[in-house]
């Protein structure tokens, strides 16, 4: 049982999974331990994740470990049709996404997943858990516990613990070094701007980039923008960051300010209406904006919808509003502009995300006992052992401390 596009886009899309595991040797390395280790046998996990040939991988991993795997996607339109199909003729794994599905058919999806009474769980955003929650909470008690991925999915969630409403354990994958100060600031930063470019074919060289959110994906996204020629301006509403970002040599002022300057505007803040009617007011003729935050909130639609009526479609993924003689273009529907005008983060740095994400799981998944409701991190010595694992497909080492230097940072007698 699944719901893909086109199950003749198999040999495509395996064709793309193939050639992502190549650039994946940490998560190559984990699905052979999970081969003979077998942390997930008999166990059911729904994951709902964007459906790309990195999550291919992911989900070819956790089946090798036991695993009995449902996969949706996390965003209508991040799903990679061919590797959808691949997944199901393939590898077996019931997947239901389909690029451009409604926000019905998105939810149906969950509930299909849901429908399996999965004791394990993996989200990219916590529709998942939420849903669960909302109508299903009967669940709650079989429930081992899950991984989220994203900024948004843990605000959510650590939003759901202090409320007392998150009744399962959770572990905020996207908290663990390795993966926020990766996937988040270079794998973002990259596949932001490949999806902006894709879409627009724009010059980066001269325009003024507005970055709005200085977390790591902010940063990524600043850097590898100025790094394109780009002038970059940061908002923020954090002082310490928007401090960050000032002795990173960025401009940060208002969004407002902003706004009447910038070229081109993205977002990664994991908030809501974060542009809204007063900015689009006053932005330049041809300004272009977009998000690369998870939900499709940042932006806020219905007050440019308000001030210019209806779009028009003027490209692949661009949509043209018009505003008292003044045009300015929507990326995406205001959606993951990296997923749904490009193909998202490169292999190599979901490599490490994923890593992450599948031991994350196991951790839960083997525990004596069933850990109490709450938001939990990676345990340290699985992010070292991911580290060094990616270290050591790069061809790179580190140093091991002597057994003097052990002793002198376990003391406090020696000092100057």
């Amino acid at each position: 049982m699944s719901d893909v596009k086109d199950l003749n886009l198999a040999p495509a899309g395996k064709q793309r999974i193939e050639w992502a595991e190549r650039d994946m040797p940490v998560l190559r390395e984990i699905r052979t331990r999970f081969e003979k280790e077998q942390p997930f046998k008999g166990k059911t996990l729904a994951a709902v994740l964007h459906v790309t040939a990195e999550t291919a991988n992911l989900m070819r991993t956790l089946k090798a470990g036991g695993a009995n795997v449902f996969l949706a996607a996390s965003n209508p339109l991040s799903t990679q049709d061919d590797v959808a199909a691949s997944l199901v003729a393939d590898y077996g794994i019931p997947t239901f996404a389909v690029k451009g599905e409604t926000t019905e058919t998105f939810f149906s999806h969950i509930e299909a997943l849901i429908a399996e009474k999965p004791v394990l769980t993996m989200d990219d955003g916590a529709d998942l858990v939420t849903t669960i929650h909302q109508k299903h909470p009967e669940l709650l008690a079989g429930l081992l516990g899950g991984t989220e991925e994203t900024t948004t999915g843990v605000i959510r969630l650590r939003a759901m613990n202090k409320d007392g409403a998150l009744k399962m354990p959770i572990v905020a994958v996207n908290d663990a070094k390795t993966k926020n100060m990766f996937d988040n600031r270079y794998g973002t930063g990259q596949s932001t701007l490949d999806g902006i470019i894709r879409a627009t074919g724009v010059l980066l060289a001269g325009k003024t980039f507005v970055v709005a959110g200085y977390g790591w994906c902010g940063k990524g996204l600043a850097m590898r923008a100025k790094g394109m020629g780009a002038g970059v301006i940061v908002t923020e509403v954090d002082p310490i960051k928007a401090l960050e970002a000032a002795m990173d040599g960025f401009y940060v002022t208002t969004m407002q300010n902003a706004a009447a300057v910038g070229d081109i505007f993205c977002t990664v803040t994991g908030n809501t209406g974060v542009i809204r009617e007063e900015h689009f007011k006053v932005m330049k003729d041809g300004a272009v904006v977009c998000n690369s935050g998870h939900f499709d909130v940042e932006i806020n639609l219905n007050d440019l919808k308000r001030l210019a009526g209806d779009a028009k479609v003027v490209h692949d993924n661009v949509q043209e509003y018009t505003l008292g003689g003044k045009r300015l273009y929507v990326l995406a529907e205001g959606r993951l502009v990296n997923l749904s005008a490009a193909e998202g983060h490169p292999a190599s740095v979901m490599d490490m995300s994923f890593a992450t994400q599948a031991l994350g799981s196991a951790w839960m998944a083997t525990q004596s006992t069933p850990l109490p409701a709450g938001v939990y991190e990676i345990p340290s010595e699985t992010e070292h052992m991911i580290a060094e694992l990616k270290l050591a497909s790069m061809g790179m080492a580190i140093d091991s401390l002597t057994e003097e230097q052990k002793k002198y940072l376990a003391s406090w007698q020696e000092g100057t």
